[in-house]
Parts: C-alpha cells; sequence; structure tokens
C-alpha cells in the first residue's frame, strides 16, 4: 500500500507520577495511510469477493497475472499473507508467459505486501528486483514507482538520510516524464522525512509544494491530502488551533467527494488533536465516528489504528485498565493482520497500561465530569475474547506483566527497525523497572531511550515554523490579489495614456514614496545583517541545536550521551617555550595551530568544546549521534600529529610545540553553564579518562584506551603498551596509535 500521506504525530507526554512519564500517543507511525489509489477502491469485502469469483474463469494468460496482481494489490489492506501468496503465485504464471512487465508490476505488488507486514528487508529486496527488472525493459515510469517505494521503507525504518536519497532520485525522473501524481507522491515523502526529523519549516515548504500542484490541477482530493498534511504539521508543533483548521479543510472535501477510506483517516486526526488539548469528549465523539466508518468498510487495518488511539484517550483519562482493554483490541487486530509495527505499538502500551494500573487506581482521577462521558457516543471495551484474566492483581504481578509485554515490543521493534516505538518502549521499560526497585535496568533503559532520541529528533525554532506557515497559508491570496492589481494597473494605464499633464505635487509624492521604500529596505537589511551576525556568534559558542533551544526558551537542557569518543591535546613543555617566544608570537602561534585543529575537527564532524589554557578539549557523537566517532577521532588526532609534526620540522621548537593526543570513548553528560559568558561543556569519567589518556601520551603520538581500542583496532594499527598507573584510575591498558 503506497502512501501519499503519512500523518505522524509527535508524541506528546503526560506525566503520571513522579517516576513515570507515558507518552500519551493518540497516534504514532502506525497512523493510518493515505493512499493514491484510495479513492477508486470499493469498500470491505466486496472487491475482493468480486476478483476471487472471477479468478477460476480466467484462462492462464496475461489477464489473469493482471487479476492475482489486482487481488493481491486489494489484500495487502487487511491481510498481507493472503497478498504474498497471490502475487507469488501470480509470479510464477507471468515467468512462465516471459511477461516482463507484468514480472515488475508483481515484484514491486509482493513488496508493498511486505511493507505492510513490517518486513521491511524483504519488502527492499522485491523493491529493488522490481526496479532492476523495469531498467531492463525501459519502463521509466516503473522505475520511478519503484525507487520511491524504497524512499517509503527507509522513511519507515528512519533511515531519513537513505529515504532522502531515494525520494530525491524519484522526483527527479518523475518531473521529467510528467508524471504528476508521482511528482506529488515523493514531495510529500520528502516533506514527511524533514517532519520526521523535526524539521518543521522543510515540511512545511514540500507540502505547500503539493498543494499548490494539485491545485493547479484540480485533483480535490489530492488538494484535501495535502492540506491535511500541513494540518499535521501544526499539530506536531503544538498549535492545535491551526492544525484543526487545516484538518476541518480536509475532512470537508473528503465528505464531498464521499472517499470514505479518507474521512475515517481525517476523522480520526481530528479526535487526536482533541485527545491533545484534553478534551476527551470531543476527542471520543470524534474516534468513535472513525471507527464507526472503518467497520462499515471493512477496512482491518484502520479499525485497528483507532482502537489504539481510543486506549491512548482513556490512558489520558487514568482508566488504565479500559485503555488495556482496547490496546489489547488494537494487539488482537494487529495480529490477524500480520502488522508486526502495529503489534510492538500495542504491546508497548499495554505495558505502560499495567504500569498506570499500579501507580493510579482506575477511575481514581476523573478529568471530565461522568454527563459529558455519557454525551459523547463512546462505547466501553471488554477484554478480548482469549485474553480474559490478562489483567493480574497485585503491584508486582502488574509490572512483572508489564515487563513482559515491554520487552516484547522492544525485540520487535529492534527486529523490524522502528526507532521511534522503540524510544518510547524503553522509557516505560525504565519506569517498570525502577518501581520494582530494579535502578540498574531503570538506568539502562532510560540512557537506551535517550541515546535513540537523540539520533532521531533535533530542536528548531516555533516562531519561524509558525511565520512560514503564515506565509505560505496566504501565499495563494496573494497570488489572486496580485492578478486584481494587474487588471487595475492595465486600467490605470489606458486612463493615463488620456491624461497629458501630471501636477508636481504628484511627481513629488511618487518620488518620496520611493525614497521611503528604499530607507524601509536599507534598514530591514541592516536588521537581517545583525540578526544574522548575531546568529553567527552564537553558532560559534553552542552547537546548533542547543543555539535553538536557548533562542526558544531563554535555556538549555542537560543532556546524556552514551556513545562518544573525547579527544584531549596538550603542547609538550609549553612553559618553557613560552618564556623565549615573546606574547605576541605565543598568541599568533596558538592561533595558528588551533585555527588548524578546528578546520580538522569540523571536516571529521567533530564538536569542539573549549580550549583550556595550550590543551584542547572536542568530542564526536553529541549533540548529533555518530556510529563512527571514534573513527573520526582518531582520523582527526592523526592529522593534528601530523601537522604539528610538520610545522616542528618547519619552524623549529622554539617557534613551536610538540602535540600529545589521548583518546577515549564512553558516555558523557552535555550542557551550557553559567548566565553570562556561557559555554557549552562536557562532564563525566569519559572526559576525565581522556585527560589521563593524554598525561601518560608522549611527544608526537596518539594514546588511546582500552575502550577506544576496541572501537578502531579493525581500521587503525595499534600498539599496545601495557597496563599504565594513570592518576586517580589506577592500572590501565593503553595503545599508541601508529
Amino acid at each position: 500500500m503506497k502512501p501519499i500521506l503519512i500523518i505522524s504525530l509527535a508524541l506528546k507526554k503526560r506525566a503520571i507520577t513522579t517516576l513515570i512519564t507515558v507518552n500519551y500517543s493518540l497516534l504514532t507511525t502506525l497512523c493510518t495511510l493515505i493512499t493514491i489509489h484510495c479513492s477508486a477502491q470499493l469498500e470491505g469485502q466486496a472487491k475482493i469477493d468480486s476478483l476471487l469469483k472471477e479468478l477460476p474463469l480466467q484462462k492462464e494468460d496475461s489477464n489473469k497475472v493482471r487479476l492475482m496482481n489486482h487481488l493481491s494489490w486489494e489484500y495487502s489492506y487487511n491481510d498481507p499473507d493472503k497478498g504474498i501468496k497471490y502475487g507469488k503465485q501470480a509470479l510464477v504464471l507471468a515467468t512462465k508467459l516471459d511477461w516482463k512487465e507484468g514480472i515488475a508490476r508483481l515484484t514491486n505488488t509482493v513488496g508493498a505486501n511486505y511493507e505492510v507486514k513490517g518486513d521491511y528487508s524483504k519488502a527492499l529486496e522485491y523493491y529493488h528486483k522490481a526496479q532492476k527488472i523495469s531498467e531492463e525493459i525501459g519502463n521509466i515510469g516503473s522505475v520511478a514507482k519503484n525507487i520511491s517505494c524504497i524512499g517509503d521503507v527507509y522513511q519507515y525504518e528512519s533511515n531519513y538520510t537513505k529515504a532522502l536519497e531515494y525520494y530525491l532520485r524519484a522526483l527527479k525522473i518523475s518531473e521529467e516524464i510528467g508524471q504528476k501524481q508521482l511528482v506529488a507522491k515523493n514531495t510529500v515523502g520528502i516533506g514527511n522525512v524533514y517532519s520526521r526529523q523535526g524539521n518543521y519549516p522543510k515540511a512545511l515548504e514540500y507540502y505547500f509544494k503539493c498543494l499548490k500542484t494539485f491545485e493547479e490541477t484540480g485533483d480535490r482530493g489530492m488538494v484535501a491530502r495535502s492540506t491535511g498534511s500541513i494540518g499535521s504539521v501544526y499539530c506536531e508543533i503544538g498549535d492545535y488551533p491551526k492544525a484543526l483548521e487545516y484538518y476541518l479543510k480536509a475532512l470537508k472535501v473528503f465528505e464531498e467527494v464521499g472517499n470514505n477510506e479518507d474521512v475515517a483517516t481525517i476523522t480520526c486526526h481530528i479526535g487526536a488533536v482533541y485527545g491533545y488539548e484534553r478534551n476527551f469528549p470531543k476527542a471520543l465523539e470524534y474516534f468513535f465516528k472513525a471507527l464507526k466508518v472503518s467497520e462499515k468498510m471493512g477496512n482491518n487495518r484502520l479499525t485497528t489504528v483507532i482502537a489504539g488511539n481510543i486506549g491512548g484517550v482513556y490512558s489520558g483519562l487514568y482508566n488504565f485498565r479500559q485503555a488495556v482493554a482496547w490496546h489489547f483490541e488494537a494487539l488482537q487486530g494487529a495480529e490477524a493482520i500480520g502488522d508486526r509495527s502495529g503489534e510492538a505499538f500495542a504491546l508497548s502500551h499495554i505495558g505502560r497500561d499495567y504500569i498506570g494500573i499500579v501507580t493510579h487506581s482506575a477511575g481514581s482521577v476523573n478529568v471530565i465530569k461522568t454527563g459529558e462521558l455519557q454525551a459523547a457516543p463512546y462505547q466501553p471495551a471488554t477484554l478480548p475474547a482469549g485474553h480474559a484474566g490478562l489483567i493480574p492483581e497485585g503491584r508486582v504481578a502488574l509490572l512483572h506483566k508489564a515487563l513482559e509485554y515491554l520487552n516484547k515490543a522492544v525485540a520487535m521493534n529492534k527486529d523490524i527497525g522502528d526507532l521511534n516505538q522503540l524510544k518510547d518502549s524503553y522509557l516505560h521499560l525504565s519506569a517498570a523497572d525502577s518501581l520494582l526497585g530494579d535502578y540498574k535496568g531503570a538506568l539502562e533503559a532510560r540512557d537506551n531511550y535517550h541515546a535513540i532520541k537523540d539520533s532521531l529528533f533535533s530542536q528548531e525554532n516555533k516562531e519561524e515554523i509558525l511565520k512560514m506557515g503564515i506565509k505560505n497559508e496566504y501565499e495563494r491570496q496573494r497570488l489572486t490579489d496580485s492578478l486584481k492589481v494587474a487588471e487595475k494597473q492595465k486600467i490605470a494605464k489606458i486612463n493615463l495614456q488620456k491624461q497629458k499633464n501630471y501636477t508636481y505635487l504628484g511627481v513629488a509624492g511618487i518620488f518620496l514614496l520611493a525614497g521611503f521604500s528604499f530607507f524601509i529596505v536599507k534598514e530591514r537589511g541592516k536588521s537581517e545583517t545583525a540578526r544574522k551576525q548575531s546568529d553567527g556568534l552564537l553558532l560559534n559558542i553552542l552547537p546548533e541545536e542547543v543555539a535553538n533551544e536557548l533562542k526558544i526558551t531563554g535555556t538549555t537542557t542537560a543532556k546524556h550521551f552514551d556513545n562518544v569518543t573525547v579527544l584531549f591535546t596538550d603542547f609538550v613543555n609549553f612553559t618553557q617555550a613560552s618564556e623565549s617566544m615573546g606574547a605576541q608570537n605565543l598568541i599568533d602561534e596558538l592561533h595558528t595551530c588551533f585555527k588548524k585543529f578546528d578546520e580538522i575537527s569540523e571536516r571529521y564532524n567533530i564538536e569542539k568544546i573549549k580550549t583550556i589554557g595550550d590543551a584542547y578539549l572536542a568530542v564526536a557523537g553529541l549533540p548529533t549521534a555518530d556510529p563512527e566517532h571514534s573513527l573520526h577521532v582518531v582520523s582527526a588526532a592523526k592529522e593534528i600529529t601530523e601537522f604539528m609534526s610538520d610545522r616542528l620540522a618547519k619552524l623549529g621548537g622554539e617557534r613551536t610545540f610538540e602535540v600529545r593526543v589521548g583518546i577515549h570513548s564512553g558516555s558523557v553528560v552535555a550542557g551550557v553553564v553559567g548566565l553570562k559568558k556561557f559555554a557549552y561543556d562536557i562532564w563525566g569519567d569519559t572526559v576525565n579518562t581522556a585527560a589521563r589518556m593524554e598525561q601518560n601520551s608522549e611527544a608526537g603520538k596518539i594514546n588511546i584506551s582500552q575502550t577506544t581500542y576496541e572501537l578502531v583496532k579493525d581500521k587503525f594499527t595499534c600498539k599496545y603498551r601495557g597496563e599504565v598507573d594513570a592518576k586517580g584510575k589506577g592500572m590501565m591498558k593503553m595503545y599508541f596509535v601508529s
């Protein structure tokens, strides 16, 4: 099932107790896919029944292949295992007929079914095969489609770099061949990637491009879907009135064109917005409206999603027993259709709900009045058949049950590569371990949560987002106004042709207006230049994410980073050398050396922390995670020692220095300290150990710890030094990098 729109709302957190923070996740990456082809879809089982009835009547030819491909595609909505079965049967027939076009098409369809199942490795395998076959037969449109599908899978795996790469390739091809629907799909795909990364201005830019494309072509359904995407961005940044405005616009069009699939989905999103605003009666009203439409259509996938969302509302109401019941319904639904991502979602939330039962008695906290709830068309759920008795009594039993489901969710999310859901499962796991007194397990789970979170998200400037939204909101109106102005100018020009005399006052007014306009533009330019200069200075002091956080909130939050490598350098015999060099020459030489160190660090994506006299401290792996942090630091250290060695040979020991380097890998805490002349700094044992590595190094050498050695030994030649007594650390294994 190929999405034209994926509305993935940010996970909003509500504190339950000081020990546990739950994800009030009314919509997650499980959320419904609104598809390009859904406007032509028959409802429920009717289409599948019709195709199954025709199948025995078909001869063993290309028409039968087409019918089975259609059947495989329709099964991808609710039963991808059957979709794979019919798709592979059709592939056998297409291969027997040597029909390359059919083979390519079916290979893509089978890949789509694997994608829906959450088996992303298999989906990629089939999409790549389909792309290769399409290239061989010269079907450029099919090539672009398969490349775009590969981008979809990488997006679901949170591999945003790869996703963007494939979307941009598909976009270029689809633009060249003039396939507007595919252009729009890839445009929205790129917007989805930016939205998932938290780069909302870029997401809005691409969503509005898509909106403009479909307004020009007059495709009302796709206009509504683009409008819904824009609404999802405003929802993610917490501008709920704006989100509702766009969602309601989209809903109105969907109802007018009679597309129940889209009606149910956007209604579900509206319910989510009301949930985030804690307007629970309205949230339930819209969720149950969506549920009614979905059940009528027989769309098991969407019904499963909505059940999970209703469970989320009850979690927000602290009625965790009812929440468990609805999440078990979501689990059953996901298991029935083979949706592993949906299973992982439900497992994680069931675990969270068990924790909620422990920390709050069911119904002990009622956020809204009973009368208000009764006014909403809500219905209580019971535990599904086969799940009776799964809510144990007793605090310890509940928490162990929570651990059982959360560990299943962690394993499944690791397997399917869904980092967003894995992150949340670790958060709930940390809470359960903490409540059971397993503080080591709680800390480990919390560290895993932060590591994944920091690798996925970056802070963005909300004011910039809102300004951009306002700008784009009125872009179409401005176009209309421009046409009106042009018409008025045309009329004015005709009238002016008839006039022979202008008053001097009018001419003077024109010049005065022009001068005033020039003054405004000039001052605005100065203001913009000043702003850029101040931003540039701030970025010289702080990493970009930290600078943006400081600009928005006026403060920053210290963060824990698990996998980093710290670099410490120091100049040998610096004190003696400084006495003979003179003050100005000393400063000039330090500046030259540290400037080169900065250039090398930037090239390897290493964050410079500070200089302390003649010492230089830097770190890789923060604020953005870097899987090759240790390799990058050792590579940079080699360049630094080579630079200093060459400089020493050229200038001599009286005009420059020898350098020694120490490196260690581990975890640190990073943040901003102070109110005036603030600085971004790092703390922790990893920093202290890196300093000890430097102190026990030698001139022109790179000394690394055992931990760093294990990370780089396959890429660099290292010489074991034995165990060396490090001050305050005891005996430590050390290595010189050759």
